[in-house]
């Protein structure tokens, strides 16, 4: 990567109570933003950093916007937060981060649909708005008083704008950016990023993914989950450039961007898989520059990446599975090893991972079993503090030692298996991952029970569909009348979607089961496992 300190580090890792596992670069003085835009041997400021196309645009030539290009209009970076949050939890991630101003776009375009976007933030009584029109130049009307459209915004603040400028060089742990989690236990935690969590990003996609130099990356994804941030930091500290698609994926103009664009690495979620595969809308296009693939975000299905590879004459998909507090990936593929579908054959470099037994203590590494997957605490990039909530209880407190050292916590439940390969089983607590989304079955169920008068209660379920794949919300429904499961049901699926859109206007109930009473532990709790494995439909047998 070839990273320029403007203080050298005194040693790689060195002991330091303040941070779990050990303090990373001691001393350490950099810019993570001016590293990934700064000519270095090899690339030059003419290099290529984003190459992008506009939706409905598909046979005009693409746009390109060099390094040098990119450092003159990159000023500052803060708070990000994801366009498919409600207002409401717009709101309580702007009240958390006390933003002062918010960068949004007046729409959202898909398959030629604007989805407001500017409305919700106005609802969510954000502070001073910047709106950038996704048509061009657009002239944005309505706007608040204290408003202002992204061309006055630039008028504003052009004359102060310096040709050459020098970028903020700061200690190695300074904030440099905020992300949230899901919120899938009430309030979202604030995590933030350093100058080293840019670092665990580049190493990733270089060890994994092999982005190097040259190299053309495309991940759809949103600068406010982590696979944002990681996109532009494992593509410009690696010299690569990355792909940017401004419309659908699921359409013929996504697929001639990648081919247009040629690009050599494209992650995605297993969703994008499957709706490419029911629809053959890439069918006719040329991806053979394309070296290898990732996924992540969601479990995967055998069938729908084994098609996916087909249309690269089988190049591998390397799994990739991490966190937005981790910077990167804790287990992933590797193109130096043989990979098994729908399975991880590695710790991402420099990670140490152990599997937790019954009695949550560590099983002996490398040996065969199912549990809550817990985390070395000795890695590059990861979190040591949050700014809403304290970070030892949510990641260390009540964890086994090992070798002197606590544990950190991480939540999924993971498998190993005999052959050596990593498998993924979802939450070990009661949450969902509903298109790459972590939220909480509570707050599911809370919207849900006050749906309908009839409901006594409900349980909100992950269950993965026939053949594998990403969890499909399945809500089972107690009525307090047993007479009351005459109940039109897909109605009340409208009824549940409609009311779950406040929540996240991209969660969907795909089913409603109704059960005479929830299954419970001897203290009350409601045993969702128990539901899970009984809606989750086994194949007999897998067709391609």
């Amino acid at each position: 990567m070839g990273i320029n300190f403007s203080v050298e580090p005194s040693c790689i890792l060195r002991e330091n109570d303040a941070y779990p596992g050990g303090e990373w670069l001691p001393g350490a003085v950099l810019n993570a933003a001016a590293n990934c835009l700064t000519a270095k041997p090899g690339r030059s400021s003419d290099d290529v950093a984003i190459v992008w196309r506009d939706e409905g645009k598909d046979s005009e030539p693409l746009n390109f916007v060099t390094l040098e290009e990119l450092r003159k209009n990159v000023w500052l970076c803060g708070c990000l937060i994801a366009d498919s949050f409600a207002a409401p939890a717009i709101s309580m991630r702007l009240k958390i981060s006390e933003a002062k101003a918010i960068f949004t776009q007046d729409y959202i375009l898909r398959d030629d649909k604007e989805l407001p976007l500017y409305s919700r933030v106005v609802e969510a009584k954000a502070p001073m708005t910047i709106v950038i029109p996704v048509r061009g130049s657009t002239p944005i009307k309505g706007l608040r008083a204290d408003d202002l459209s992204w061309e006055d915004f630039l008028a504003k603040v052009n004359h102060a704008k310096a040709d050459n400028y020098t970028a903020v060089e700061q200690p190695a742990y300074a904030f440099t950016n905020i992300l949230f989690s899901s919120g899938t236990t009430g309030e979202p935690k604030a995590i933030p990023w350093t100058h080293l969590t840019p670092l665990k990003s580049a190493a990733d996609g270089w060890c994994h993914m092999d982005i190097r130099r040259g190299d053309v990356v495309a991940w759809p994804t949103n600068l406010g989950w982590m696979m944002g941030p990681w996109l532009v930091y494992a593509s410009l500290l690696n010299g690569a450039s990355m792909a940017l698609y401004n419309g659908s994926l699921n359409s013929s103009g996504f697929a001639k961007f990648v081919q247009d664009a040629k690009v050599t690495m494209l992650g995605l979620v297993p969703s994008i898989a499957r709706s490419w595969k029911s629809t053959d809308c890439t069918a006719g296009f040329d991806w053979s520059t394309i070296r290898c693939f990732s996924s992540s975000g969601e479990a995967s299905s055998v069938d729908d990446y084994l098609w996916l590879m087909g249309r690269v004459c089988y190049k591998p998909v390397i799994e990739y599975c991490g966190g937005t507090e981790i910077g990167g990936g804790f287990v992933a593929g590797s193109l130096l090893q043989p990979q098994a579908l729908s399975a991880f054959s590695t710790p991402a470099m420099g990670c140490n991972l152990f599997i937790l037994d019954n009695n949550g203590n560590p099983l002996p590494q490398d040996s065969v079993g199912t549990g809550e997957l817990a985390l070395d605490p000795t890695f590059l990039g990861a979190s040591t503090t949050l700014l809403n909530a304290d970070h030892h209880e949510v990641y260390f407190s009540g964890m086994p030692e090992w070798n002197g050292k606590v544990l950190r916590r991480h939540g999924d439940e993971f498998e190993r298996t005999p052959d050596g390969y990593y498998r993924a089983h979802g939450r070990a607590d009661d949450t969902m991952n509903l298109g790459g989304i972590k939220v909480s079955s509570i707050e599911i169920e809370r919207i849900c029970n006050r749906v309908n008068d009839a409901i006594l209660e409900t349980a909100a379920i992950g269950v993965p569909p026939l053949g594998g794949g990403p969890e499909q919300l399945t809500i089972a429904v107690v009525f307090k009348d047993q007479s009351s499961q005459t109940e039109d049901l897909n109605q009340l699926k409208l009824a549940f979607n409609t009311a779950l859109k406040k929540l996240n206007p991209l969660f969907k109930v795909s089913s409603v089961v109704v059960v005479p009473s929830l299954p419970r532990t001897a203290s009350n709790k409601v045993m969702r496992r128990v539901l899970r494995k009984e809606f989750t439909q086994q194949p007999k047998h897998s067709k391609i």
